[in-house]
């Protein structure tokens, strides 16, 4: 059930034109796809994932990318993959739940209305995660949204629902 709740799709951060990449997320984690360039070989492209920061490129030549992130990530569990000439970027999010509009702070917001339907998203996720006998999958919100890391409470590392006093 819970697959049902993940990014149906992704959103694309577009500059002058050109698609610089792709990303989704979920409570835990956003994810990063850029396309490398054909004739390269793997061995020369790097990525370097600081708690605000990523830079990413091919040895040798200025940074593809070299931005800080929106907010900050747990780098211990953070990690980079190059597949079928693409790299994959995982950035384990330090505040579970937290609603990205872009991974790259100030660059490829997504409008308000994209925002409010992946906080909706997120949110269904924590509900899913926090009572798996359920299906939430078709569920939809009237009003606004909660926030997904604070409603009721924070959620923890371990899944479990700290409250607030």
């Amino acid at each position: 059930m819970a697959e049902k709740l993940a990014p149906e799709k992704s959103h694309s951060f577009i500059h002058n034109g050109q698609k610089v990449f792709d990303w989704d997320q979920t409570l835990e984690e956003v994810n990063m796809y850029i396309t490398l360039p054909p004739n390269v070989p793997k061995k020369l492209f790097y990525c370097k994932i600081d708690s605000k920061h990523v830079e990413l490129g091919i040895k040798g030549n200025p940074p593809y990318l070299n931005h800080d992130l929106t907010s900050p990530v747990k780098t211990d569990s953070s990690f980079w993959t190059l597949e079928d000439d693409v790299m994959h970027i995982t950035l384990q999010k330090r505040d579970k739940g937290q609603t990205w509009s872009s991974p790259i702070m100030g660059q490829g917001q997504l409008d308000p209305y994209a925002t409010d339907l992946e906080q909706k998203r997120l949110m269904l996720e924590r509900f899913q995660m926090e009572n798996p006998g359920f299906d939430f999958s078709q569920a939809q919100f009237s009003g606004n949204c909660p926030d997904p890391r604070t409603f009721m409470g924070v959620i923890s590392v371990y899944g479990f629902v700290e409250v607030k006093s």
